[in-house]
């Protein structure tokens, strides 16, 4: 076996299995099928990149289809926010297909089906019915409507389709077996009645399809050969192959559902029902909230989308649902902005800095660099005064040894600039310090050559010109659930674990380069994370959002607790 066949995962030797076995390759198809009643979480991302990374893997078109056959919860706005969020994540779709483009095909068969005998018009309550089900240790017993005649299901269910009745009235079942030991074998609902206007067909049906009916069919039209589902639905396999056997037709390509394990995030929730009741109860702005488990809020946060495929890639594709650490997911967002994000200096607790012995009203320009790890990102230049921003923690006015940034009679270096020492601090009436009085060493600048700049000094510390500084609202994000696992405990409701501190609201002192930075772009703030401008950004208010730290703090706080 080679190294490259060792390392598939097991939904790719199912393929290579059919492949082996005769399947032609140029009959491979994928599709990612959404259902568009919210937006789509970072479980979806995974879901996403395994589809269209198949396709691209095999060189098989995948079709992006919107399971749209629930008008009470489907919006357009989340066909269009699922649009955005595969496209956002670099994936092109072969072909957008929905549903409902196959309602009459799916209505048809239905028809077919109950002059087959195959189906039925059940006119019992949602009540009498989860009562004749049985359990799964006891079998159902069978609906009083199961034995009508073709002709009276056929005209019922004509009547349903026209509008004719009340929903919750009727609803049309496969006829297969009550004491099957799968429970959804025992005469599933097939259709249905919704009085609701469709985001696609307006009012023209009355009568809907259910998932496990136009699931199966929608890819069997399609001729999608694999179709990749989550855990939840292998029992539905079952059924998934008995609706493709009451129409198959050995010339066209059969699909095959196979079933892989949810990937969980810990600190939040990948539930598009607690999500919207996030977005509801106003605990969050909006879907795309940066605390958002959502593509759109991860977007917001300033997540690059190479980042997200990365965390796909590395938590692979399983067998057995589990719990991935949030962190894995942020390493991959440092990793990935390590390389690109341009680095900027800002200062969000601010002190002021004075330089005594620099001359007043004097200002220069100073080179930095704008990445290291990418030579092609060239350099920028920065003022720099005599009066200066520096951070409230880069100073101690009492420090001991082990401590090298700013201090009393100890130097330290301006990144980018000189070195400077601490002389003496002002205070207020309360005792806090307001200014800290510095002197600099004029022959240092960095990148000078000087015998001065080329002094071993060992702290360096960031800084923005007090003239020249933009201010900016900096949103800092922290995670949304004190708990790793907030939808563990069924117990428990899981806004219980709510952080009321997920969110801090600063003013931050930037460098002026920062004046012009528009919507989505992303920064590493020197020192203190990464950073990207919030679409609230406008002409009279910069507004950026903390993506990231430059480290794992959480690993640590959670060690000691």
């Amino acid at each position: 076996m080679s190294t490259e066949e060792r390392s598939l995962n097991f939904i790719e030797q199912i393929i290579e299995e059919d492949l082996a076995n005769g399947f032609p390759k140029d009959k491979l198809r994928f599709r990612f099928p959404p259902e568009p009643n919210g937006y789509l979480h970072v479980g979806h991302a995974s879901s996403i990149c395994l589809n269209f990374g198949l396709g691209l893997r095999y060189n098989a078109p995948v079709n992006l289809r919107f399971d749209d056959t629930n008008p009470a919860k489907e919006e357009q706005e989340y066909v269009d926010a699922i649009k955005r969020d595969v496209e956002w994540l670099g994936f092109k779709w072969a072909e957008e297909r929905y549903a409902s483009d196959y309602f009459q095909e799916l209505y048809d068969w239905a028809v077919t089906f109950v002059k087959n005998g195959k189906a039925y018009v059940d006119s019992q309550s949602s009540e009498d019915m989860a009562k004749q089900k049985g359990t799964p240790s006891q079998p159902g017993t069978e609906s009083p409507y199961r034995n009508r005649s073709v002709e009276e299901n056929l005209s019922l269910f004509e009547a349903m389709k026209n509008g004719e009745f009340e929903e919750g009235t009727h609803v049309l079942r496969a006829k297969i077996d009550m004491a099957s030991s799968n429970m959804l074998m025992r005469d599933p609902i097939m259709y249905r009645i919704l009085h609701k206007h469709h985001h696609r067909s307006g009012d023209k049906w009355c009568v809907y399809p259910m998932y496990d009916w136009a699931h199966g069919e929608s890819d069997y039209i399609e001729a999608v050969s694999h179709s990749l589902c989550t855990l939840e639905f292998m029992m539905h396999r079952e059924l998934y192959d008995w609706f493709l056997d009451q129409i198959y037709d050995s010339k066209e390509t059969r699909p095959k559902q196979r079933e892989f394990a949810r990937r969980n995030l810990s600190h939040t929730v990948v539930s598009k029902r607690k999500l919207l009741q996030l977005v509801q109860e106003k605990y969050v702005t909006g879907w795309d909230d940066p605390r958002m488990s959502t593509i759109s809020g991860m977007r917001r946060r300033g997540y690059p989308p190479q980042a997200i495929v990365n965390f796909a890639d590395t938590i692979g594709i399983a067998k057995r649902t589990n719990l991935i650490d949030v962190s894995v997911l942020e390493f991959c967002v440092r990793e990935q902005l390590n390389k690109t994000a341009p680095r900027v200096m800002a200062v969000l607790d601010p002190v002021k800095l004075v330089i005594t012995n620099y001359p007043e009203g004097h200002e220069e320009w100073l080179e930095a660099e704008n990445n290291p790890e990418d030579e092609a990102a060239g350099n920028r230049d920065v003022p720099f005064s005599r009066e200066l921003y520096i951070e409230r923690e880069d100073f101690m006015e009492n420090a001991n040894s082990k401590y090298f940034r700013l201090t009393l009679g100890k130097e330290v270096r301006l990144k980018n600039a000189y070195i400077i020492k601490g002389e003496s601090v002002v205070k207020d009436a309360d005792g806090n310090i307001t200014e800290i009085h510095a002197t600099y060493d004029a022959d240092s600048r960095s990148g000078s050559g000087s015998e001065a700049s080329l002094r071993k000094i060992k702290g360096t510390i960031h800084w923005v010109s007090v003239q020249h500084a933009i201010k900016a609202e900096v949103r800092i994000y922290d995670r949304l659930f004190t708990h790793e696992n907030p939808d563990g405990d069924k117990e428990v409701d899981f806004k219980e674990y709510i952080n009321p501190n997920s969110l801090s609201v600063i003013t931050g002192y930037l460098e002026p380069s920062l004046k012009s930075a528009e919507a989505g772009e992303r920064y590493q703030f020197q020192r203190l994370g990464y950073f990207c401008v919030d679409t609230d950004t406008n002409a009279e208010k910069l507004v950026f959002n903390k993506t990231v730290g430059l480290r794992d703090t959480w690993a640590k706080v959670e060690s000691k607790e």
